[in-house]
């Protein structure tokens, strides 16, 4: 005898292959689900590790700039030592020039003449002065023109005063003072 299946088979099989589908594309969210938030608490923990190293890297680079300050706060303050010291070296350096300068210019006034001021800029010596004569003046700047220690006397204002029946000049004139580097090698010069 023959069987005859009278069920609704088709309709069993949609049945079946709609569940199997609800089930693979609800496995598939799951699956999706989990990747995401895998993902998300992955990124996240590279976004905190990174922003702990950044905090790191800032603290870091805080400490090399107060270091830095510092630096440069020693840097100055050695530079003014150094610019002290130099003064210093030099003052002790120029203390016998200016014995030799005022020797050598006590030495070239003639007499009849004297001095009432000296003013000194660097190397110029600014003299001024009383003289019996604009000769007693000549004679004055010729010796300080033949002087080792002093070159190109310059002379800027003589004037003639009669007082008390006295004839005198008051004068300024200008003179380098020469350095005693200069002094040597003008010797060494002449030695040759």
């Amino acid at each position: 005898m023959t069987r005859i299946n009278l069920l609704p088979w088709r309709e069993a099989l949609r049945k079946e292959r709609k569940r199997q589908f609800v089930s693979v594309l609800g496995g598939a969210a799951f699956l999706m689900l989990a990747i995401i938030g895998y993902v998300h608490f992955h990124v996240s923990g590279m976004i905190d590790y990174q922003n702990s190293r950044n905090g790191f890297l800032e603290s870091e680079i805080a400490k090399v700039e107060e270091k830095i300050k510092e630096i440069r706060e020693l840097e100055a303050q050695k530079k003014q030592l150094l610019n002290r010291m130099n003064i210093i070296q030099e003052l002790q350096t120029r203390r016998p020039m200016v014995v030799h300068m005022l020797d050598k210019l006590v030495r070239a006034l003639p007499d009849g003449l004297y001095l009432t001021k000296l003013d000194q800029n660097g190397v110029e010596l600014t003299l001024e002065g009383m003289a019996q004569s604009n000769a007693r003046v000549s004679a004055f700047m010729r010796n300080l023109d033949e002087s080792d220690w002093f070159a190109s006397p310059k002379l800027e204002v003589i004037q003639v005063q009669d007082k008390d029946g006295s004839r005198s000049s008051k004068f300024t004139l200008k003179v380098k003072q020469l350095t005693s580097e200069e002094v040597e090698a003008e010797k060494a010069g002449e030695g040759k």
